[in-house]
């Protein structure tokens, strides 16, 4: 899947996030927030100007959220930034329960932020023996791979794949062997039980 697919999911069918930003006293401070809408540029959601939140946005420009519905969690760590009433009246649209919370006019006290810069991970354990990743990124931010990764030390012996929880291990292919990211638990079983020492972590 591509990022444009996770957003979907954040927003559609998870919608609902806890999202971090930093107090006063320095300390990580956490409350629920929609997911509104998203498009090529990320995601939105929207808060009011009398709020500590709105407040910490500002000066921040920066937020961590964690979500999870049945078995799939996205985390996702980034750049905010104010852009006043700008998709508001399709916000209002495609969630039709904030008309009842804010009806009218009264709507006009909310300022719509958008996450445009920034990087997390989709989780999917709906088949537990069978676990999916997935890599987010938004704008130009450039990710590093992680996890662990088989050099070419690799011998294929195959004892990194006995102790492999989610058999995510191919040795048949031409050496070194490889690790399917997508699946990876990122357990490190695999990296003591090298014989070689060729399995490292980024």
């Amino acid at each position: 899947m591509e990022t444009k697919d996770y957003l979907r999911i954040l927003v559609e069918d998870i919608h609902s996030c806890v999202v971090a930003t930093i107090d006063e006293n320095g300390h990580p401070i956490t409350r629920v927030i929609d997911m509104m809408l998203y498009d090529e540029k990320g995601v939105y959601f929207l808060t009011a100007k009398g709020k500590v939140f709105y407040e910490q946005l500002m000066n921040q420009k920066y937020i961590s959220l964690s979500c999870v519905k049945g078995q799939k969690s996205i985390s996702l760590s980034g750049h905010v930034r104010n852009i006043g009433h700008e998709k508001l009246d399709e916000i209002f649209e495609k969630n039709p329960y904030m008309k009842k919370i804010y009806p009218k006019d009264t709507r006009n006290i909310l300022q719509v932020f958008i996450l445009d810069k920034g990087e997390g991970q989709f989780f999917d354990i709906s088949d537990p023996s069978y676990i999916t990743r997935g890599l987010i990124q938004l704008g130009d931010v450039k990710t590093k791979p992680s996890g662990y990764f088989i050099t070419s030390a690799c011998i294929q012996c195959g004892k990194c794949l006995q102790v492999c929880p989610q058999q995510c291990i191919d040795c048949t292919v031409a050496p070194p062997a490889q690790i399917d990211q997508n699946r990876c638990l990122h357990c490190g079983q695999c990296e003591p039980i090298c014989p070689v020492q060729a399995i490292v972590q980024r």
